[in-house]
């Protein structure tokens, strides 16, 4: 509220964003930014409990696979609802230039991806090295340089003066650039010691979760913190989808195929797949 009233006695065109209702159903929220963020919310609550419903825990890798998955949905979720009330965002500048323009900033979407990135970069590292976590130095590699992409993008998002931003966007895209080494050199140079049902796993997830992945910085570039080529609602439905894609639907495929790994473990025997020992 007090926000909202800052900018409209600055003349700020971006302050009527806070006049939506916060309040789903509401005729003025459907498919407008606010429908986006509290679909976005619903939906990441819903694939959270999907995840821990159809996660097992046989076995401590078992266990641990489904936590992670099961928590990064929860995470996005608290984010969604944080944008969707008026929490997670702030009025910014539209343009370097553009002092009499506003854009909706909405900063806790990098507040989820600091948690929700490393978390997905560690489940695929234990999906690449399925028999034992052998060269950590690499996950802590990966999720450093990942740490660094999300950080650099944050400040090109919050940046007004033209070089300084895109100087930031170009160092996030360098970070990214190392994340991919990471997994398609490092990860699946261990991975390929492994039998062939979890190297096919490791593949199938690392492509599928880089080619939503690759998405994000078309979407910063041309969206209201970039370019503003997009409108807001559109942005934000296409941030959405992709958040629900890399978290929910990548997080359920990854925990299916983490089962079926852990059921041919059982099945042959194998002492890694010791099953939990439960308290009396």
């Amino acid at each position: 509220m007090v926000l909202r009233n800052v900018c409209k006695a600055a003349g700020l065109p971006g302050a009527h964003v806070f006049d939506a209702h916060f309040i789903p159903g509401n005729d003025e929220i459907s498919m407008t930014p606010q429908f986006w963020l509290w679909l976005g919310f619903a939906g990441m609550a819903a694939g959270a409990a999907a995840i821990l419903f159809i996660g097992k825990r046989r076995t401590h890798a078992e266990e641990a696979d489904t936590i992670i998955h099961g928590i990064v949905p929860i995470i996005a979720a608290c984010s969604y609802f944080a944008m969707a009330t008026g929490q997670g965002s702030l009025v910014l500048p539209a343009g370097p230039e553009a002092a009499d323009a506003a854009r909706q900033f909405y900063f806790a979407r990098y507040i989820d991806w600091t948690f929700t990135t490393p978390l997905l970069l560690l489940g695929l590292s234990r999906t690449a090295m399925h028999s034992g976590m052998r060269r950590p130095a690499v996950v802590w590699g990966l999720i450093g340089s990942d740490l660094l992409m999300i950080v650099t993008a944050l400040a090109f998002g919050l940046s007004v003066v033209a070089w300084v931003k895109w100087t930031w966007f170009a160092i996030s895209c360098g970070a990214f650039l190392a994340v991919f080494y990471g997994i398609f050199v490092q990860l699946r140079e261990e991975n390929a010691s492994e039998r062939t049902d979890v190297r096919s796993a490791f593949l199938r997830n690392a492509i599928f979760l880089s080619v939503v992945w690759c998405a994000y910085p078309v979407v910063l570039l041309i969206g209201q913190d970039g370019l503003g080529l997009l409108s807001p609602a559109l942005a934000l439905a296409v941030i959405a989808v992709l958040d629900l894609t890399a978290k929910v639907v990548y997080g359920i495929m990854a925990t299916v195929q983490t089962t079926r790994a852990v059921d041919r473990d059982l099945a042959e025997g194998r002492t890694a797949a010791t099953p939990l020992r439960r308290a009396a």
